[in-house]
């Protein structure tokens, strides 16, 4: 066997193993309504707007990571609305029922009318956690829709990997 096969080989067992370890998740959030929201108009135009707001999740979906189910999810968003788009970027911070945390950034865009959003969709990613969450990465997606009493339906997937 020559050096480069032994090198392909290696490298196929080391793709193989990584691949192996990744484990897909999925599950559903159901969002009330944001506490404290604070929008500022940019005044460059009409309908342009910064908006922060910070808000609690619950999962009626849970995921599970490392046999643990997630059950609060609480984000920091940022929105730059421009009339009907709106782009936005998150930061969340997730508990399992084990007391574990995951931490995680979204960004995404959303379709709105008359400040409601009509659907949404996005990536997010894992950027570090606590206990046995501790060093955890992975991605995924994310979309949803508002609901006719002002919650938020986020339909999450995505994959998880621990060191």
């Amino acid at each position: 066997m020559n050096l480069r096969t032994l090198f392909a080989l290696l490298v196929a067992f080391a793709l193989a193993a990584s691949l192996a370890a990744q484990t897909k998740i999925s599950g559903t959030l159901q969002c009330g309504k944001a506490d404290p929201s604070y929008s500022i108009p940019v005044g460059d135009r009409p309908g342009h707007a910064f908006v922060i707001e910070k808000g609690t999740c619950t999962w009626t979906k849970p995921v599970e990571i490392v046999g643990t189910q997630s059950k609060v999810h609480e984000m920091t968003n940022f929105h730059d609305v421009m009339g009907e788009r709106v782009r936005s970027r998150a930061a969340a911070v997730g508990t399992l029922a084990s007391g574990d945390k995951y931490f995680l950034v979204a960004q995404g865009s959303s379709i709105s009318k008359e400040g409601v959003a009509l659907s949404f969709e996005g990536t997010w990613s894992y950027t570090g956690g606590t206990g046995k969450l501790k060093g955890i990465k992975g991605k995924g997606t994310y979309k949803g829709t508002s609901n006719p009493d002002g919650t938020i339906t986020h339909e999450v997937e995505g994959e998880y990997i621990l060191p």
